[in-house]
């Protein structure tokens, strides 16, 4: 019976080898780009292939060339496992920026060191958030199912937009919800009364890059 791979080679919060590379060959390239150490010592980092053995200044630098004009904004009152995930997906769609509103820690095991590789913001209240929103031109769009929310299947997003999201279970607070712009749900046709609050921001990142960046690419 074959065993299990080696704790070691697991990386945290993961169930499965971690994909990466060992050391770098030599002679090792001398581009300023490049982390001596992780040439040396090898990238087990989440990265994909074209940032192995980068620093992180590097691939945020990279990474800036190329940012979304999305934001995303989570509240955090009650220090919400599911914001780390937010994260992840956000780095994954490489957001302008993601805001925290509320509390400024918050639980960062579900991004997987991604938030590195973003700009964080930190608001603690809604209404320095809505200044914020204002002063850069940034409309504000909240993502929740209520009475009287538009859907965000047959919505036009604006390009330069915040999804803003709310708790896992209360979901968006009153004065998050009389900030927004304007109101999206995510139709469901289930019995849940909602989904879980990664899931949703997965959908609503995805549904905005079918407008802004998946239509441009064809």
């Amino acid at each position: 019976m074959s065993e299990g791979p080696d704790r070691g080679d697991l990386g945290p919060g993961e169930f499965h080898p971690v994909v990466g590379v060992g050391p770098h060959p030599k002679p090792w390239p001398t581009d300023a780009h490049f982390d001596p150490e992780l040439l040396e010592l090898g990238d087990r980092r989440n990265v994909v292939d074209k940032y192995r053995y980068w620093s992180v200044e590097a691939i945020v630098a990279d990474l800036d060339t190329t940012r979304a004009k999305l934001h995303i904004a989570i509240e955090n009152w009650q220090h919400d496992l599911n914001i780390g995930s937010v994260v992840r997906t956000a780095n994954a769609f490489n957001v302008a920026g993601v805001h925290i509103v509320g509390k400024k820690g918050w639980n960062r095991r579900g991004a997987m060191v991604t938030d590195r590789y973003l700009h964080l913001f930190h608001h603690p209240t809604v209404a320095d958030f809505k200044a914020w929103s204002l002063e850069n031109g940034v409309a504000i769009i909240g993502i929740d199912n209520v009475p009287g929310c538009g859907n965000i299947e047959d919505s036009k997003l604006p390009e330069s937009c915040a999804l803003f999201f709310g708790q896992e279970g209360p979901g968006m607070s009153a004065e998050g919800l009389a900030a927004c712009t304007e109101i999206l749900g995510i139709t469901q046709s289930g019995s849940t009364r909602s989904m879980n609050a990664s899931a949703a921001g997965a959908i609503a990142m995805y549904a905005w890059a079918m407008q802004h960046v998946h239509n441009k690419a064809n």
